[in-house]
């Protein structure tokens, strides 16, 4: 394990009100200075009642706080180093006396993403662990939960630590043939090297076509709402967000930008888009809001068209579900989802069309999910060289290909030239983790 030079400590615990406060202390000094603070350091992995006190020149000073403390000495902790939890009393000015106590005594406030990016420097967790970390912190729904669970414990390692392992077989082989050609080897060494690379390589296009569902839990969906003015978009979208989200009105044309509500279905984060009515406008300001309305159409997950005439129809296909407004005026055609915005009928069913949508679009496979950009064009890099290989005849640039496909596991596990990618990774964590 590495101990840094330099002692930190943050919030863990959430701002404002509340019962209790958690500052967590990592680094050399955390020892000595639970000692100073709480008069001696209290016995591994228990909490304690101690109270906390100002650093002075007799050893004793002013009572800051009775808190319980938590000491977790190394390597035996989140980040590997000697570290501490101080659960104090939340008000502000018992956490601020306690951060001024503890800078007194050489610690310094963290970074965002220190103390992980330390466990990732002591091996207590590598880069997609990491991340899954961080995915868990920022979970607002239980799918997004459960998958950045699976994460942060470590399924999506294994699978990417296996393949490199396999990866390294392949490589060495592929050196034996080059080093000894003129050698008796067995010729089923050649025949399973390739085989073996195809399946592969096979393995990693699965789960790539098998990402886009996870991605979609972990940043959620858009569902944009489009149709002609005054078919009542708003108020449908009004009814499904259970409030007053967007202004309705009788006059054609009051939506002029997109107006986004965030909901949950079957577990999964939503974003239901209302724009504008799609229709030639003459208005600079109504025809920007047109031009946004069919972009938003164009990129969304789902499109839900709302018609109240035939002769408005708009898109049809895959991802699009044609709605009937106001059938307390006149009943819906065939192939619609007839509702009502007004009177509520209908709505249930279409509530329950949504959800299931969703739950469609969103439904991962068996492995570990597949979840970032990053994690994409990390496999699809490695899977490109795979495929190189693969179409090699030549020994030597067959290696090289599966060289450069272990190289980019490698730097998604942060195994292999990963310096450009920490800051990154490790920001977008809160202070106190």
């Amino acid at each position: 394990m590495v101990m840094s030079d330099t002692t930190i400590f943050a919030r863990a615990s959430g701002a404002g009100r509340a019962a209790i406060a958690i500052i967590r202390i990592s680094g050399r000094l955390c020892g000595p200075i639970l000692d100073q603070l709480g008069g001696d350091r209290p016995p591994p992995r228990r909490a304690v009642l101690r109270g906390l006190h100002a650093p002075a020149a007799d050893g004793c000073g002013e009572l800051l706080d009775r808190a319980l403390v938590l000491w977790f000495p190394s390597p035996r902790s989140y980040t590997g180093e000697d570290c501490a939890e101080l659960h104090l009393h939340a008000g502000p000015a018992v956490v601020e006396a306690v951060s001024a106590a503890l800078v007194a005594l050489g610690a310094r406030p963290a970074e965002p993403g220190e103390f992980t990016r330390r466990a990732f420097a002591n091996g207590r967790l590598d880069l997609l662990e990491a991340e899954g970390i961080a995915d868990l912190i920022e979970a607002e729904t239980q799918a997004q939960r459960r998958q950045a669970l699976r994460q942060a414990d470590g399924a999506l390692s294994a699978l990417y630590n296996d393949w490199a392992a396999r990866l390294r077989h392949l490589l060495a082989h592929q050196e034996a043939l080059i080093d000894f050609p003129d050698e008796d080897l067995p010729p089923e060494v050649e025949t399973t090297l390739v085989h073996d690379l195809a399946r592969l390589l096979d393995e990693m296009r699965t789960h790539l076509a098998q990402g886009e569902p996870a991605q979609r839990i972990r940043s959620g969906l858009f569902i944009a709402v489009i149709g002609r003015p005054n078919v009542g978009k708003s108020s449908l979208v009004n009814r499904l967000a259970g409030h007053e989200a967007a202004i309705v009105s009788e006059w054609a044309g009051t939506t002029r930008d997109a107006i986004e509500v965030r909901l949950v279905l079957r577990g999964i984060p939503v974003t239901l888009v209302d724009t504008a009515g799609l229709r030639d406008a003459l208005d600079p300001l109504e025809a920007e809001g047109v031009r946004r309305a069919r972009r938003h159409a164009d990129h969304a997950d789902l499109v839900l068209d709302v018609a109240t005439d035939v002769s408005a129809v708009g898109r049809q296909g895959a991802g699009v579900l044609r709605v009937w407004n106001k059938v307390d005026l006149a009943p819906a055609p065939v192939g619609w989802l007839g509702v009502s915005a007004r009177t509520g009928e209908g709505m249930e069913t279409l509530e329950a069309m949504l959800a299931d949508a969703v739950a469609g679009l969103t439904e991962t496979g068996a492995g570990p999910p597949l979840t970032r950009a990053r994690h994409r064009a990390g496999i699809e890099e490695a899977a490109s060289h795979l495929a190189a290989a693969g179409s090699l005849d030549l020994a030597e640039l067959r290696g090289e290909a599966l060289r450069l496909a272990m190289q980019a596991l490698g730097r998604l596990t942060g195994t292999i030239g990963v310096e450009d990618l920490l800051d990154s990774v490790f920001g977008q964590f809160c202070i106190g983790k």
